[in-house]
């Protein structure tokens, strides 16, 4: 058994919450732009965390929810993970993301993960109060999959770690297995293998020999 923890905005999903949310608070551009810098490691991923919290103060409850509802799994991300899950390994997500969007989407799917572990907006009064919370906020990657390593009896050598952004380097850096998924120009040096598709990642898992060799691709 492996534990394998996945990124999820940019990795299992194309979705991006916070710029989801922050089209329906018309703050679309400003947000994309922290997030750009935030994943080319130009801008702590805390700082631009709060950035960006900061600018969908106020966003009503519902809207919210509608932006949530528009997150989706990348093609071929649901059948990895059960694939993942069958052949007894432990699928985790770690996110600087929010927990409401990835389970929605994960709902959506039809599919369960073992291990969940993302940051949160609050709301009060019905409105996003221009707050974050969570453990990922301030902690990172590597110390949640260490955590989890540690929780499950798995050894560092046998976690797998897939990501794309900067605040993926920690979690990729220290893990027994890193894969970029269409990572930025910062994060590749730090991967054992780059892939661009959920199929492809699925032929890396066989080739490693995580996964049993199947024509489902």
């Amino acid at each position: 058994m492996r534990l394998i923890a996945f990124d999820f905005d940019g990795t299992l999903s194309d979705s991006e919450m916070t710029v989801l949310l922050a089209r329906r608070a018309g703050v679309e551009a400003d947000v994309a732009e922290i997030t750009e810098r935030a994943m080319n490691d130009e801008l702590s991923y805390a700082e631009s965390l709060r950035e960006r919290a900061a600018l969908l103060e106020g966003l009503p409850e519902k809207d919210v929810t509608a932006a949530y509802g528009e997150v989706t799994l990348r093609p071929g991300a649901a059948r990895l993970i059960e694939r993942l899950r069958e052949e007894g390994h432990n699928v985790a997500i770690l996110t600087g993301g929010f927990d409401r969007g990835v389970e929605a989407a994960l709902e959506s799917a039809g599919v369960e993960v073992d291990h969940l572990i993302a940051n949160r907006l609050p709301i009060r009064g019905g409105r996003l109060n221009g707050n974050v919370g969570g453990p990922l906020v301030d902690g990172t990657k590597d110390e949640a999959l260490e955590d989890l390593a540690e929780e499950v009896g798995v050894p560092m050598t046998r976690t797998v770690a897939v990501g794309d952004g900067a605040n993926d380097l920690p979690m990729l850096e220290v893990a027994g297995l890193s894969v970029g998924y269409l990572p930025k120009d910062a994060v590749r040096p730090a991967c054992d293998v780059v892939v661009a598709s959920m199929s492809r990642l699925a032929r890396v898992f066989e080739e490693r020999g995580l996964l049993s060799a199947r024509n489902e691709r």
